[in-house]
């Protein structure tokens, strides 16, 4: 069974970091390309951040600079650094796998987690 869990939301205050992790189960990690999505209340989900199966690497415009995906495939766990949060980072954060190439449509994606909350507040 393909599970993605997403863990590390939390209430921060801006300019603080938080790190979200991402963690697969029942299949090998290495095998896709995973993306971080968020959605905001009254706004669409967008792509935050992409990491493929050679690490090539995509960013939102709003996070480049602040953010920092990475994948540890012997932990079959992918991560989402941010730093210098700001309040409109707040957002539900979503992990996602698909196969090919780092789609920016949350539609070619195939498995989703449930979602972790990100709060910045001061």
């Amino acid at each position: 069974q393909v599970q993605l869990v997403e863990s590390g939301g939390g209430l921060v205050q801006p300019g603080d970091s938080l790190r979200l992790s991402c963690a697969a189960s029942g299949f090998d990690l290495d095998d896709y390309i995973i993306g971080w999505f968020r959605q905001a209340p009254g706004k669409e989900r967008e792509r935050v951040s992409c990491i493929s199966r050679s690490r090539n690497t995509y960013y939102a415009d709003s996070v480049k600079g602040r953010f920092t995906i990475s994948r540890d495939d012997a932990k079959n766990t992918v991560y989402l650094q941010m730093n210098s949060l700001k309040p409109e980072d707040t957002a539900v954060y979503y992990c996602a796998l698909r196969r090919g190439y780092c789609s920016s449509r949350g539609t070619d994606f195939d498995s989703w987690g449930q979602g972790t909350q990100v709060t910045v507040s001061s």
